[in-house]
């Protein structure tokens, strides 16, 4: 028999002698507070399940939502249905919302508003590679292909394709993006021209994949695998490091690719390009809200955010 079984069973035998024999000889005969028999008494209807205990959790939580920030939440989602569950708590917190991002999802999830998402099986985790500790020590470099979904008809009947060439630093997760038809070893070093400029501080390693736009490493040819590329000779001459990834291993490049899934989802779903300066005009704009956007492995700071912590210090 359990603990709460024979409670319940205790319970009913003082009630039953408190019946017959009154309830001051029944504190005495079972040591029980005769408040306590008085408040069992109150509450037995005559079966041995109305004396089970009731939970004790409050009805209403101190901290709990307000009526006004409940309203709010449910209106920002009725207008931005699409919108994710980061980019919704960051709206909401620039229209005065100061509870935190877990608040918030717990509070979507029990307005059955916000659908919780399935638990993950558990990956083998990669190994694990040093961790940037200043803006510029390494930065992530990698090429996506903007979908062609996202151009039109006439562009896609020419055949026209489009690059973008990202890089991140792994520090601050500050990005720059350019934009091209080629993805070759030449726009590769004019990319990287471009990126020393943009980026606010020196920059000590450049890492990639194995791809021909970068390296030769892998070509089919074995006597133009030492060769080194226009990319590779440029970063020699500003005296950057270069290191590339282990072949088939995206996830050594984690933090570039993430970036593209962002992209995917954020950017390029709901736009089309009308031509390559239409292209570069709306990626400056994604590119400086990007940079201006708070981060969870930042301690939601955004990277422009970051970077003045670290130059504040």
């Amino acid at each position: 028999m359990n603990i709460i079984a024979q409670k319940l069973k205790f319970k009913n035998s003082v009630i039953k002698f408190a019946f017959k024999y009154g309830v001051s000889k029944a504190e005495k005969e079972f040591r029980v507070n005769r408040r306590t028999i008085y408040r069992w008494i109150k509450r037995y209807d005559g079966t041995i399940e109305s004396l089970r205990d009731k939970s004790r959790k409050p009805h209403h939580h101190p901290n709990e939502h307000t009526e006004k920030e409940i309203k709010l939440i449910k209106d920002y989602k009725n207008n931005n249905k699409d919108t994710g569950l980061v980019v919704l708590w960051v709206k909401l917190r620039r229209a005065g919302y100061t509870r935190t991002i877990q608040g918030l999802y717990h509070k979507m999830v029990k307005l059955g508003i916000y659908t919780k998402a399935p638990s993950k099986a558990k990956k083998i985790q990669p190994p694990q590679v040093p961790i940037a500790t200043y803006p510029g020590e390494r930065v992530q470099i990698d090429v996506k292909y903007v979908p062609r979904e996202c151009l039109p008809k006439k562009l896609k009947d020419l055949g026209v394709r489009y690059y973008q060439y990202t890089a991140i630093d792994e520090y601050t997760r500050l990005r720059y993006t350019y934009f091209c038809e080629e993805h070759n070893t030449y726009e590769s070093t004019i990319f990287i021209n471009k990126l020393i400029k943009y980026f606010p501080f020196k920059i000590k390693l450049v890492q990639t994949d194995n791809g021909t736009e970068f390296t030769n490493k892998l070509v089919w040819q074995a006597f133009g695998r030492d060769k080194k590329t226009m990319f590779e000779n440029r970063l020699e001459e500003l005296k950057i490091k270069y290191v590339t990834i282990r072949p088939h291993t995206p996830t050594q490049n984690g933090k570039v690719e993430r970036s593209h899934r962002k992209d995917q989802e954020r950017f390029y779903y709901k736009n089309e390009f009308k031509s390559l300066e239409d292209l570069r005009e709306k990626g400056r704009r994604w590119l400086r809200q990007y940079n201006n956007f708070p981060m969870r492995p930042l301690k939601w700071l955004s990277p422009i955010e970051k970077l003045l912590e670290y130059q504040g210090k």
